[in-house]
């Protein structure tokens, strides 16, 4: 008997008619997450992973059952379990015990003001890399770039007049040479420390994902990251704050299929495998 249940491809086409009820969103910080935990009032289930710090946050809005979890905080340090280890094992647990129909990554980003990501700005994140698994061996140079699509929602970001983003992931704050060229392979203007792992979880186990990222600092901006990061970290998460609200609004009531369809897509075009 398996231990982990994949939704298949026949449950994934009837999902997709069927209005959206269960959402998991992933939130890497407290402090993004903390504000959209307020305007939802969800209720803290620390019980909800026995033993692990991770935590669950859970309510209802409209028809929808929204989970916000939380990978915690570091039982030693005491500090956000940032990065892509704790993302991906808290999205599979999620995955595993919520089985939602779709999964959204919110949260910050640095970006590159030369690739058109300013200050504030909100993207809908159209597909996800990472830059920090350098493997120089035959055909495992692409299985470290671990390149993902989204879940396709023109719809949604025609409705909400969302920014398109190429993200790329890795577990370190800074941006390294090496690292510079590989963001620059994968055309990304937006790098995070989560999302290509949320996306390689959500793709093993057959569930859409959309990521929204907010930019809190400018990766290419002349200026200490760190320093703006934590100078503009509030205004960014309000940002995000208000985004969810308006993206949370426009899926309710609606299917998969009315996300991923408009005038000019159908579904089997703009669906990712």
């Amino acid at each position: 008997m398996s231990l982990l249940h994949v939704r298949s491809s026949a449950d994934s086409k009837d999902d997709c008619e069927r209005p959206i009820s269960t959402i998991v969103f992933i939130i890497a910080m407290d402090a993004e997450a903390l504000p959209i935990l307020k305007r939802f009032n969800l209720a803290e289930d620390s019980t909800f992973f026995p033993g692990l710090p991770w935590i669950r946050y859970h309510g209802f809005y409209k028809d929808l059952q929204l989970n916000v979890i939380w990978p915690g905080k570091d039982l030693v340090l005491g500090v956000n379990n940032i990065g892509t280890i704790p993302a991906a094992l808290v999205t599979c647990a999620s995955v595993q015990a919520l089985k939602p129909d779709l999964i959204i990554n919110a949260g910050t980003a640095g970006g590159y003001m030369s690739k058109g990501a300013n200050m504030e700005d909100v993207f809908l994140v159209s597909s996800v890399a990472f830059h920090h698994r350098r493997i120089p061996l035959p055909g495992r140079d692409l299985y470290g770039v671990g390149r993902r699509q989204s879940f396709s929602t023109p719809v949604l970001s025609a409705k909400l007049q969302l920014k398109d983003g190429v993200l790329s992931t890795g577990d370190s704050f800074d941006i390294c040479p090496p690292d510079d060229a590989f963001i620059a392979a994968n055309n990304a203007n937006l790098v995070d420390m989560e999302g290509a792992a949320v996306a390689y979880v959500a793709g093993l186990l057959n569930i859409p994902s959309i990521f929204l990222k907010v930019v809190s600092n400018a990766v290419d901006g002349g200026k200490p990251s760190v320093e703006e990061f934590h100078q503009n970290l509030a205004a960014a998460t309000s940002t995000l704050d208000r985004t969810v609200a308006e993206v949370v609004d426009f899926i309710s009531g609606k299917s998969l299929s009315e996300l991923s369809v408009s005038e000019t897509f159908s579904l089997g075009s703009t669906r990712s495998s």
